[in-house]
């Protein structure tokens, strides 16, 4: 089963500390949501740089290796017409320094006037066990900038919606969520092209099916809802559109499909035993209760059998295609095929 839901970053309260406490002389800003990461980095530069960048006061240098000498240059080097300076360094690889005790003796001795930010990639990942992360770690403001919560989100789409003249279902909204995902980066322009589609005052439902971009995830996702409700044809429809999308390799929508059965596995337990959504969405990791509720209404068009069977067969099918041989993208169609027909070793 998947791991817990990580914590959510509370935005608004990070900005309300920042913008009090005034800025510290050193950040850690990472995570995978970097419309936020963004928005704070320039709240934090307004902050040291009220009139703005310029060659003396704010300089960026640009990873991933870092020179312990251009650091130990930039930090000292004193403001010019403002009382702090600002170092940005962006996609430095922190896990991988060459002189990495250098660079800890220099950000160990930052001067009173100059604050230093690192600002990762969205793929970085700190290495807690390094010396040069755990005095990072000690020394700075950590934050890493994660999806934000449903409601938060739902309330910033509305926002986005409302400065290009419409109105948002709640249900429209969701929708965006769970077809296009939940980085803000990527909902822009899905926001955008809904806004620009949509025929009245208000966006639908419909409106969202019709021009957003759907994630594989969401599109496998929707292929085992129609499963469930036995509208085969319909589901054969989805899989052809995965299969046409020369992006989507058939190991990694192996993966997601295996995702998805042992989520619905979860989720015909949570019914069958009365455990609640709270279980479902704390056992699978899953971050919106939209997600949830249409997880529980499609467990309910399978067994607990066909579930595990299916959960099975993905197993196999996985080992199948790492060792065997046969075409890939065969093996994930017979399996689909198979979980559609409630395959025979379901009724063991």
């Amino acid at each position: 089963m998947a791991k817990k839901s990580e914590e959510k970053l509370n935005y608004p309260l990070e900005l309300q500390k920042l913008k009090e406490n005034g800025p510290q002389r050193l950040y850690l800003l990472w995570g995978p949501e970097d419309y936020l990461r963004e928005s704070y980095l320039d709240t934090l530069k307004k902050l040291c740089l009220p009139e703005g960048e310029d060659s003396f006061s704010f300089k960026r240098i640009n990873g991933p290796e870092l020179d312990p000498i251009e650091l130990r240059q930039a930090v000292d080097a004193m403001p010019f017409l403002t009382d702090k300076s600002f170092v940005e360094l962006h996609g430095v690889d922190l896990n991988h320094l060459k002189d990495a005790d250098a660079v800890q003796d220099v950000l160990s001795d930052i001067p009173d006037f100059c604050t230093v930010a690192f600002v990762q990639e969205q793929d970085f990942e700190p290495d807690g066990r390094l010396k040069l992360l755990k005095a990072i770690r000690a020394a700075c403001v950590e934050l890493k900038f994660t999806s934000q919560n449903q409601s938060m989100l739902t309330k910033w789409i509305a926002r986005r919606f409302a400065a290009l003249g419409k109105g948002i279902e709640m249900e429209a909204a969701q929708r965006l969520i769970f077809v296009s995902g939940d980085l803000m980066n990527r909902l822009i322009p899905e926001i955008e092209k809904v806004a620009a589609y949509a025929k009245g005052d208000k966006v639908t439902v419909s409106d969202v099916e019709a021009v957003a971009n759907h994630i594989p995830e969401a599109v496998i996702f929707d292929m085992t809802d129609l499963i469930s409700q036995k509208k085969i044809n319909n589901a054969f429809a989805v899989l052809t559109e995965l299969l046409s999308d020369r992006n989507n390799e058939p190991i990694p929508m192996l993966a997601m499909l295996g995702m998805q059965m042992r989520r619905l596995y979860a989720a015909r337990l949570a019914l069958d035993q009365n455990l609640g959504i709270k279980y479902l969405m704390d056992s699978c990791g899953i971050k919106y209760d939209y997600q949830a509720n249409k997880l529980l209404q499609a467990a309910r068009g399978y067994t607990m059998p066909q579930l595990k069977r299916a959960v099975e067969l993905c197993a196999e099918t996985d080992y199948r295609m790492k060792s065997s041989g046969q075409d890939s993208k065969d093996l994930f169609v017979e399996t689909v095929l198979r979980i559609a027909a409630g395959d025979s070793d379901a009724q063991r």
